[in-house]
């Protein structure tokens, strides 16, 4: 049998935080039937700066019971098309920012979308899990400590 002692465990739910956005902690749902991460969004609004695009946003980061918005701004990397959980077609627009998860950070793209109908404001897909080297142990949550944004410089 092959073992992944190279690749670090993650549950269902895990908390993320993404510095580079000023979130220091949300709670993600991990999701390997996505490719692309998602982070629940509202008030886009795409702007030049320094002859490059970029976008600002609100980012829901609470529950939807207790909800909190933070105000963001990121460089708009791509947009991308999204067949989302009900079956539509949708074009998002795609950023690119560090991710903190336990005593890790690397850089993850997420699509800026309504997940106000979702449970979890932020999904993290496959490709996040495969440039993170993780696996998944669905019968675990919160497997991770909670991020330590302090720890990461941005950039």
């Amino acid at each position: 049998m092959k073992t992944f002692d190279h690749l670090n465990v993650i549950g269902l739910r895990e908390w993320i935080g993404l510095p580079g956005l000023g979130i220091d902690q949300v709670m993600a749902k991990v999701d390997s039937g996505a490719k692309t991460s998602a982070l629940h969004a509202s008030d886009i609004v795409t702007f030049e700066r320094d002859g490059q695009p970029w976008v600002r946003f609100n980012a829901h980061i609470g529950s939807r019971n207790k909800q909190r918005k933070q105000y963001c701004e990121a460089q708009l990397v791509d947009f991308k098309r999204v067949k989302s959980s009900n079956g539509q077609l949708q074009e998002r627009h795609v950023i690119r920012t560090p991710l903190v998860l336990g005593d890790r950070c690397w850089w993850v793209d997420f699509t800026l979308t309504c997940r106000k109908a979702m449970r979890y404001r932020v999904l993290l897909g496959c490709t996040a899990m495969l440039d993170g080297q993780l696996v998944i142990n669905p019968g675990l949550r919160f497997v991770q400590d909670k991020p330590q944004t302090s720890l990461f410089i941005e950039g």
